[in-house]
């Protein structure tokens, strides 16, 4: 039995090849769009505004306020970040971000999707049993005396959060700190 994954990427590059075949894109124009979701956009640029608040706690309290204002502050923004919402993790509160109806992600913080983001099985248990979620499928447990919320991204606003700044990271520069800022930590299934 052909797995779900490697029956999409076969459903992908026959719909490439009729695609380039036609004339419509050019050959390279897929790994083009996709270097630029993983080097220029997604979460490099979401790093850049986490890493942002941890220095500036006025830019900190304008992404929590409107996080598509802040956001356009760096300019960042546009199709699928038309409407951001940030939510902090805290020592007392984690968020994760989920989309229960389909995928809905904020790409120009995070990037493309990964595919467990998308799987059915990740939206439903998620919901369902965060904390058994995170713990099992993402190597996160997280004690009892955390709250976890779970943020339900769609298409009129999409979710992604504000990761705890580690502990001895004090004295770095926000290019650095940047660095250490990951997809699965502004989604809520990791911390730093």
């Amino acid at each position: 039995m052909v797995s779900d994954d490697a029956e999409l990427r076969a459903r992908v590059k026959a719909l490439e090849a009729l695609l380039v075949e036609r004339g419509l894109i050019g050959a390279d124009t897929v790994d083009q769009i996709v270097d630029v979701y993983e080097s220029e956009i997604g979460p490099l640029l979401g790093a850049k505004v986490v890493a942002r608040a941890w220095v500036d706690p006025d830019f900190k309290q304008r992404l929590l306020e409107d996080a598509t204002a802040a956001c356009s502050e760096l300019d960042i923004g546009g199709l699928q970040g038309e409407k951001l919402v940030a939510v902090e993790n805290t020592e007392s509160v984690h968020n994760v971000v989920v989309c229960t109806l389909c995928s809905c992600y904020p790409w120009p913080v995070l990037g493309i999707p990964p595919n467990w983001y998308k799987s059915p099985e990740y939206r439903a248990r998620m919901v369902a049993e965060p904390r058994v979620v995170l713990a099992e499928d993402f190597g996160l447990p997280l004690g009892e005396d955390v709250e976890i919320r779970v943020q339900d991204s769609s298409a009129e606003v999409r979710y992604f959060t504000l990761p705890q700044r580690p502990a001895g990271t004090e004295d770095w520069d926000e290019e650095r700190l940047a660095g250490v800022v990951t997809r699965e930590s502004m989604v809520g299934v990791a911390v730093l």
